[in-house]
């Protein structure tokens, strides 16, 4: 009988021990998270005919597709939108309110990922002075670090130095962005390194940057791109140096009147920068090659650039996603290869979508239209002046906030809760604004629904202003051609989440999620801690539960 128990034991010891494998086993040996900046929801669905079987096609028809996905705060802009999708939650925690904002403290404006502590490394320019320290809470790619004892990897790579920067977290071992312009290299910082490693300078010396200033002319016949306007119209903006927004763009010759190498970053062609480079670094960093999972971040950012020049209608938006669409398949197919097929799983969102051009809304009938900046400053000084009998009570009007001067309020006995209120009045007046609310109600006020729920989730006491502003619907501070972002309205809340491999269910969902989910999900899907500021939710029909 003893022996029998021993032998039990032993037994039960061998099958607990397996369990456990099993369970580390499930851990994917690598985290794909892409965002492709500036791409709204229906670019899955309208332009679903002309794509190919391996890169869109592929997530959504053999992943789990969330067709309901929102962003659920104001602004709608690149670095809250990164920040959001990998802290899991909103800038009022994880304090990255705008791409630029007044500091209240410094009285200046400052950048989402600007740091003057660290140098440029790949670089003399002090625009690659970089870091996510403005970021207050962790990623989940740091969750991971942490976990795995640093030894997990997390690598963020984009054009833009935001789009890598926040995605790939604090403890990151690296962050990539490209610097266009006369230089056209990837660069980072000494925050994360002090020199660039030697693949890195392969690439930017093997890879001839002038290699990507290709004539860009549409991928198919022009006539079957069906899903899109007119070529030739009065709603995009172009290059300068081209008499018309109309296919073919030569960039090579087109370089010298557009920023330089920059220019490949206003063309498909720099997503096919940014999917080589990541490419390289899957190589080159080892990456998903043993146990420990490693993260891999990539931000599409041509696809904004081309949005704001173009306009979401444009035949140039809908080459370019078609072009996406390759370079998907392409690195879906080399992590097959070199992760192997059943080894990792990627998520694919973006930080906002995009409005489409008002004045092209304007000849359809929908309500919309330009908010003009210069007659509302004018007015607006013209009231400080009359009421309070200065206007040096406003330290800054930034990102659709009023920042109210504190020091002046005290010397003229004002208290700021009625100036707010006295201002929101003022502004609610004006064409092109819907909604103001003051600070005041932000703090005191627990809204439960529509775009108050927005603007509290975006706001952060110590990095916000005091009077908050909404315009109207398809209301922008835009020239007329082109398109932008920044509302809370669907179509720059309404972004893809999809999510593919290994520990994804395949399926749909409908009802509503938010961006903030995603972190939460992936942090379950990994069996760590959720990031320290996360307040999104796992969505558990992704994981099959």
């Amino acid at each position: 009988m003893k022996q029998f128990f021993v032998l039990l034991f032993s037994v039960f010891a061998v099958i607990s021990g397996y369990s456990q494998n099993a369970e580390n086993n499930e851990r994917p040996k690598l985290i794909v998270g892409i965002v492709v900046d500036q791409m709204r929801y229906d670019y899955l669905t309208r332009f679903y005919d002309k794509y190919g079987d391996g890169g869109f096609k592929r997530l959504m028809n053999e992943g789990f597709n969330c067709k309901n996905n929102h962003y659920n705060y104001v602004p709608t802009y690149t670095g809250p939108g990164h920040a959001s999708v990998y802290t899991g939650t909103t800038p009022k925690y994880h304090g990255i309110i705008s791409n630029n904002w007044y500091d209240k403290k410094t009285k200046k404006e400052v950048y989402c990922a600007s740091d003057s502590l660290v140098s440029p490394v790949g670089t003399q320019s002090d625009d690659d002075k970089m870091s996510p320290r403005r970021m207050l809470t962790t990623t989940f790619a740091d969750e991971n670090r942490l976990f795995t004892q640093l030894k997990g990897k997390s690598i963020g790579i984009s054009i833009k130095d935001r789009g890598a920067i926040l995605a790939a977290g604090h403890s990151a071992n690296a962050a990539y962005w490209f610097h266009g312009s006369d230089i056209g290299k990837w660069v980072t910082s000494s925050y994360y390194m002090k020199d660039l490693p030697k693949w890195v300078k392969d690439f930017n010396s093997r890879k001839n940057i002038n290699s990507y200033l290709k004539t860009w002319k549409t991928l198919y016949p022009i006539t079957m791109y069906t899903e899109s306007g007119d070529d030739l119209n009065n709603f995009e903006g172009g290059f300068d140096g081209k008499e018309t927004a109309t296919f073919p763009y030569n960039l090579k010759k087109l370089k010298d009147k557009n920023w330089g190498y920059s220019i490949i970053k206003s063309s498909p062609f720099g997503n096919t920068l940014t999917t080589d480079f990541a490419l390289e670094a899957l190589v080159n960093e080892d990456l998903g090659k043993d146990a420990l999972t490693d993260v891999l971040t990539i931000s599409y950012s041509s696809t904004d650039y081309i949005g704001h020049n173009f306009g979401v209608n444009s035949k140039e938006v809908q080459d370019t996603y078609l072009r996406l669409d390759k370079d998907l398949e392409r690195l879906l197919s080399t992590l097959d290869d070199k992760v192997g097929k059943d080894e990792y799983t990627v998520f694919l969102t973006s930080d906002h979508g995009a409005v489409h051009v008002p004045k092209y809304l304007q000849t359809v009938g929908i309500p919309s239209g330009y908010f003009n900046p210069d007659e509302t400053k004018k007015r607006f000084l013209e009231f400080l002046v009359k009421k309070f009998g200065t206007r040096d009570i406003v330290e800054s009007v930034s990102n659709d906030q009023v920042f109210l001067n504190k020091e002046k309020l005290a010397a003229l006995n004002l208290k700021s809760e009625e100036v707010q209120r006295m201002i929101a009045d003022e502004l609610i007046t004006y064409s092109g604004i819907d909604k103001v609310y003051t600070a005041a109600a932000m703090r005191s006020t627990n809204f439960t629904q529509g775009i108050e729920v927005l603007l509290q989730n975006g706001y952060h006491q110590k990095r916000s202003g005091d009077v908050l502003i909404v315009k109207s619907n398809a209301v922008i501070s835009y020239g007329e051609t082109g398109s932008t972002h920044g509302s809370g309205n669907n179509y720059d809340t309404h972004v893809p989440l999809l999510f593919y491999g290994n520990g994804i269910k395949k399926g749909n969902l409908y009802r509503r999620t938010n961006i903030t989910d995603i972190a939460p999900t992936i942090s379950a899907l990994l069996q760590i801690s959720f990031p320290n500021g996360a307040t999104g939710e796992v969505i558990p029909e992704v994981l099959g539960q």
